[in-house]
């Protein structure tokens, strides 16, 4: 085998290995609004939404979001699904809107991050939370052609 060729098997083999490298990692988009409360919160940030916006867009309405959302995790660091979705309640959301996935796997293990959702309009409000995923997060999205927000089983909410 000549140097060009062994060159091109060593960069071939160097692709190959960083996708999949890359692809065990999550996806993330850049540009898409993120929380955490595992991140300290700075003196300069704004007070947290206190309250619903009904006549307001989901952009309007994310601070409220996350502020009910990291009041759950303050109060259950272990919370589940409908933790999540009864604060939401509470809180004004309407609850016929929401989606919300399992909090277990088909074989009982506790999921490794949960993701629960309030339809605005034409857009959603989208939560996950679990520590595959680094805790909370959330971003406002397009709801989906179906009209839902989220993909995949999700559970009934009664």
């Amino acid at each position: 085998m000549g140097r060009t060729t062994a060159r091109l098997w060593a960069l071939g083999g160097t692709l190959l290995l960083t996708w999949v490298l890359c692809g065990c990692a999550p996806a993330v988009d850049s540009t898409a609004p993120q929380t955490s409360t595992g991140s300290p919160v700075e003196e300069t940030s704004p007070p947290a939404q206190t309250e619903l916006v009904p006549d307001g867009s989901a952009e309007d309405n994310l601070g409220y979001f996350d502020a009910v959302n990291t009041g759950v995790l303050a109060e259950n660091p272990d919370a589940m699904g409908m933790d999540f979705i009864n604060a939401l309640v509470e809180a004004g959301f309407d609850k016929s809107a929401m989606q919300v996935t399992e909090d277990y796997s088909t074989v009982g293990n506790r999921a490794e991050s949960i993701q629960f959702s309030v339809r605005w309009n034409d857009q959603c409000l989208i939560g996950q939370n679990g520590e595959a995923v680094g805790g909370y997060h959330s971003v406002v999205m397009d709801a989906l052609d179906s009209g839902t927000c989220l993909i995949g089983n999700t559970r009934d909410i009664e």
